[in-house]
């Protein structure tokens, strides 16, 4: 149903350790929604996995336990059996003008033989109205793994994710491209990870829709489990340094191989993730990958405006394959939408409606001017009128609010008020997630 990034527990408080039974929130299946012990992490993590086809190891139950706060694991049990569950784990996510604490909803699953019966409704209600009367994070995301699922709880598609495919010999630069006098170095695992985190920790706080990776995260995020390499080869670190040795990017990939179409194979580099500190470094990178040996195709999954082809001569040496990734909830809307920038000054009164998390309905007006923003509840005539999921939509920039106007999604009250607010919202790149999204976390 749905994967997300995940946090370790920060430090324990009252809000964080309180059992999520206690949420007034309540069930609507005759099955209670409760918290998990710790003696049933492992059969509850299980049957989460099975949910999605894979098994989980020893070494994998480890890790995600690491990275999961028992206090904000949902499970619903039927008898001593778990039957469905989902986890929230705190981030920071970069938003446009800053960063966001959110709730990443993930490890979400329900058992086929409890199906139908509301047992994701009731879980998905009590994460929101725990962290809405917590004051805990005002968003909460998720990537689901089914695009119709969620939008009914007030979740909307807020990032595009860009799969690329790459004929490696055709990928022949333009002339003039920036490669900078760096060079790519290929390290081992115990070298290059603080040398990836650091790079990685400076370029998230410049990309809309990155989240922090704390240490509980990236052993996740790493992690090179034979079982999980889908028949590929172990992960390569390749990073770039610059001619004084720092790192300022970095890719990780595998050696694949995908169907010729004749019954064959091809070689693949699957890149996993890249990230960059100059166009110079991005550009490099991008050398090195397109020089490796023996290899037809690069498949990357990056940013629905990835500067990669236009760095080429032929930019149809790459076919893209727009995706949904990352879905936002607005969990309190004056919270939200006060915590993040805006593109143009802002005097803006919104109509929302929100049946699932009503205490969100109502007029909202929105006053924005440089750094500062303040949304508070009016009374005053609405300029626009919209649902939770389109204004998890708009969010992060992606989505614009008059693409959503033009599909009858948006209703303009006030002429003129649409397409300012949806300049406003707008932002100068796309917001994406890096890197696919694979069960259980990163």
């Amino acid at each position: 149903m749905s994967t997300s990034a995940g946090q370790a527990p920060s430090s324990s408080s009252p809000s964080q350790s309180a059992s999520p039974a206690s949420s007034s929130s309540s069930s609507p299946s005759p099955l209670p929604v409760r918290s998990v012990t710790e003696d049933e992490f492992d059969s509850w993590a299980r049957m989460i996995a099975d949910t999605y086809g894979a098994d989980r190891s020893v070494e994998e139950l480890a890790d995600q336990r690491a990275a999961t706060d028992l206090g904000r694991t949902w499970a619903v049990f039927d008898g001593a059996v778990p039957v469905a569950g989902a986890s929230v784990y705190p981030r920071v996510l970069t938003v446009p003008g800053g960063t966001l604490p959110v709730a990443g909803i993930a490890s979400v699953g329900v058992a086929p033989t409890h199906r139908r019966r509301g047992l994701l409704t009731a879980m998905m209600r009590a994460q929101l109205t725990d962290a809405y009367e917590r004051g805990r994070e005002p968003v909460a995301v998720l990537r689901p793994s089914e695009a119709g699922i969620y939008g009914r709880y007030g979740y909307g598609a807020a990032t595009l994710g860009n799969q690329l495919r790459g004929d490696r010999r055709a990928l022949r630069f333009r002339a003039g491209t920036e490669f900078g006098s760096g060079t790519v170095r290929l390290l081992a695992d115990a070298e290059a990870r603080p040398r990836v985190e650091a790079v990685y920790d400076r370029a998230r706080v410049a990309t809309v829709g990155w989240p922090d990776r704390q240490a509980a995260h990236w052993a996740v995020r790493l992690a090179d489990h034979p079982h999980r390499r889908g028949g590929a080869t172990s992960l390569r670190y390749a990073v770039h340094e610059e001619a004084d040795g720092r790192a300022s990017g970095y890719a990780l990939y595998r050696h694949g191989s995908a169907p010729d179409g004749a019954g064959g194979g091809l070689a693949v580099v699957e890149v996993v993730e890249l990230a960059a500190l100059s166009r110079q470094a991005y550009a490099a990178l991008w050398r090195f990958l397109a020089g490796i040996d023996l290899v037809s195709w690069i498949a990357y999954e990056g940013a629905v405006d990835e500067m990669l082809p236009q760095l080429l001569e032929d930019p149809r040496a790459v076919r893209s394959t727009p995706v949904d990734r990352l879905w936002v909830r607005l969990v309190d809307v004056d919270r939200a939408l006060a915590g993040r920038g805006y593109a143009l000054p802002l005097d803006l009164v919104l109509d929302v409606r929100d049946a699932f998390c009503p205490w969100n309905t109502g007029r909202h007006r929105l006053r924005a001017d440089g750094d500062t923003a303040v949304c508070e509840a009016t009374t005053a005539p609405a300029d626009l009128r919209l649902g939770a999921e389109e204004l998890g939509a708009v969010f992060l920039g992606g989505t614009t609010l008059a693409a959503l106007a033009a599909a009858g999604r948006v209703e303009e009250l006030r002429p003129g008020a649409l397409a300012h607010a949806s300049a406003a919202f707008r932002q100068d790149r796309a917001p994406w997630y890096p890197g696919g999204w694979a069960f259980p976390l990163y």
